[in-house]
């Protein structure tokens, strides 16, 4: 059905294109949930009054997360580019391309997730506290399973962002269904290519957040 309502584009490029997207999308994202939930608990724990206080971490925690946060996505890729090239060897393609997304997706995550710690109550946290839990017990029976409805909301938002992400990495030559749209597409004034391809990215947007709604409601304990 596609095919008859844009007849310039070949469906075999689009699926292409497709996949690398989502491999991108998934792998970034498992590597902004992992990233994300230790630099928030680190800026969470270590603020006035928590578990782990110290004024020096949360400064420089804090400090490099708003500098990742205050840098243009395109402008990281530019510069994350000896570091790339250092851990995955090429700077082209879908591989290339999971450094900086991960490094500009995490601290934005991480901030969402200091948020969600911090709309626990404080009266669980001292309760386990009181009877004598150790700081990873309360990291993993307080902290994170309390706020797990936020946690997925907020994953939800970055994985949306990280669509669009994967869509400028593309133009770079990282593939997916940017560098689909932009080569074959712009470039080629074959509007057919863009249409379908902004389809398809909209597509994969309406299904990660049907997921994270529908977890974020089945986590959610009230």
């Amino acid at each position: 059905m596609l095919s008859e309502w844009f007849p310039n584009v070949v469906m075999e490029d689009m699926w292409d294109a497709t996949y690398e997207t989502l491999y991108m999308t998934v792998i970034s994202v498992i590597g902004t949930l992992i990233l994300g939930i230790l630099l928030g608990l680190l800026l969470f724990l270590s603020e006035r009054g928590n578990l782990w206080q110290n004024r020096l971490i949360n400064s420089v925690t804090a400090s490099a997360v708003n500098i990742f946060r205050a840098i243009p996505f395109i402008i990281l890729i530019l510069l994350l580019f000896p570091l790339t090239d250092f851990l995955v060897g090429t700077l082209r393609g879908p591989k290339a391309a999971l450094p900086a997304l991960i490094l500009g997706a995490a601290p934005f995550y991480a901030r969402l997730v200091e948020i969600a710690f911090k709309e626990v109550d404080k009266g669980v946290i001292e309760a386990a506290k009181t009877m004598g839990a150790k700081t990873h017990t309360i990291i993993f029976k307080v902290l994170l399973p309390e706020s797990m409805p936020a946690l997925i909301s907020g994953i939800t938002v970055t994985a949306i962002n990280l669509v669009s992400f994967t869509a400028m990495a593309g133009i770079i030559g990282a593939g997916g269904l940017g560098d689909l749209a932009y080569l074959k597409g712009f470039q080629r004034r074959d509007y057919d290519v863009v249409v379908a391809s902004t389809i398809f990215i909209v597509i994969i947007v309406f299904i990660f957040q049907f997921i994270g709604d529908y977890l974020s409601k089945k986590l959610d304990k009230r």
